[in-house]
This record gives structure tokens, sequence and C-alpha cells, in this order.
């Protein structure tokens, strides 16, 4: 196991740790918005609406439901990648691919309370996100996961740890993480971990969820008693 990271220690833009991404692909059929409350009873505190390949009335009027089952949930809502959409729906936050434009760009078009994003692979990239004002990143994949095949090999433990103390902001791990290994992914100084298909593709979605906010939540807890032994 690596030895602890300097865990980001101030208080989070939002009080969130579990950052669920759609895919309504992994839901086996079933309704997206439902498999998304499903998941927020079990402890998701944040949504991010992917989806690109919907047209643009579709991905709307899909926002619009997930922003109203989110809100009854206490849980926020990010948009993938459009500003525009994400003014439209009164959403919390606007996540921006790494081939998107900069966060410092998009400050200027969304609301300035508006939580941003970005998604990285690299140290560089963590590094650039944050120097352009991203208020957090997800980096990864840190493991293999279909889910994001085509972003090549998983980075690993160690250069998210490295992320992790490199960057000031919240770093969200990202790729193949699962209740097994929330450990190791809040002992590398992650602020919370990105799941798709752990949640999304389970029998038992609430259960799935449950099960990860809960093994993440003991994680910390004994990370922190290390750390306060040492």
């Amino acid at each position: 196991m690596l030895p602890p990271a300097v865990r980001w220690r101030a208080s989070l833009p939002v009080n969130f740790n579990l950052y669920l991404i759609t895919d309504r692909r992994q839901c086996a059929g079933d309704d997206l918005a439902a498999c998304i409350e499903q998941a927020l009873r079990g402890g998701v505190g944040a949504v991010q609406l992917r989806e690109k390949d919907l047209p643009t009335r579709d991905r709307y009027e899909l926002a619009l439901k997930l922003r109203s089952v989110t809100r009854a949930s206490g849980a926020l809502l990010l948009i993938n990648g459009d500003a525009a959409l994400a003014r439209a729906v009164g959403a919390d936050g606007l996540h921006l691919p790494q081939d998107g434009l900069p966060a410092n760009v998009c400050r200027r078009i969304v609301d300035p309370h508006m939580l941003i994003g970005v998604s990285t692979h690299t140290l560089n990239e963590a590094k650039d996100a944050e120097a352009r004002g991203a208020d957090f990143i997800t980096f990864g994949p840190v493991f293999q996961t279909p889910s994001k095949a085509q972003y090549g090999s998983p980075v690993g433990l160690e250069a998210l740890q490295t992320a992790c103390r490199t960057v000031t902001v919240p770093v969200f791990g990202l790729g193949g993480i699962s209740a097994a290994r929330a450990e190791t992914v809040a002992t590398a100084g992650a602020a919370g971990i990105g799941v798709i298909s752990a949640i999304l593709a389970a029998p038992d979605r609430e259960g799935a969820a449950r099960e990860i906010a809960r093994a993440w939540r003991k994680a910390l807890a004994r990370s922190d008693e290390t750390m306060t032994k040492g």
C-alpha cells in the first residue's frame, strides 16, 4: 500500500465525495433518471450529466429530469461540456472535458457561483486545470475500466498520489474504483471518487452506491487515525 499522502484538508467548494458520471448504456435498458434516483438514495452527492451523443433537445429534457431528482435529494448536478445547457437548467456546475474550453474562459459564461470541474489524465493536465481556475478535477483512469478504455492504460495509484500532492484543488480519482479499492484511493490523497459502471451497471444501484459511500467514509476514518498517530 502507498504511504499516506497529505490529504486535501480545506473545505470542498461543496460537500460531496461520491461523484456519479452518467452513461445510460450501463443501465441495462432501465430509465437513466430512475437509475440516478436509486444511486442518490445510496449516498451519491453529485451527478455529472454526460450523454454527449444525444441530440440537444433530448439532452435538455434529460437534464431537466436530473435537475429535479438531484434537487429533491439535495445533491448537485453538473453538466458535461455545455455551458448554455448548464445555465438553462440551473445546474450547480459545469464539467469540462480535457479538449473543451479552459475553465477561465467558461467563468465568463456561467454563473460566477457555478462549480467548474475538469477531466485530467496526466500531471501536466492537472496542473494546467488548476492554473486556469478549476474548482476540482477528476484524474484517471486509476484502474482498468471499460468506461474509460479510450484514454489508454490506467495511470495507477502513484500517479494519482502525485497529482493529489501537487495541486491544491480537490482531486477525484476516477476509473475502475469499487468499494474494495476505496481505501487505496483515499490513502493516495483523493478528495473523493468518480464512479460510472460500479453503480450504474450494478443490479442494486442504491446498494452499490451505499456500499461505496460507506467504504469511503471508513477509509477516511482510518486515514485520519493513521495521520493522528503519526
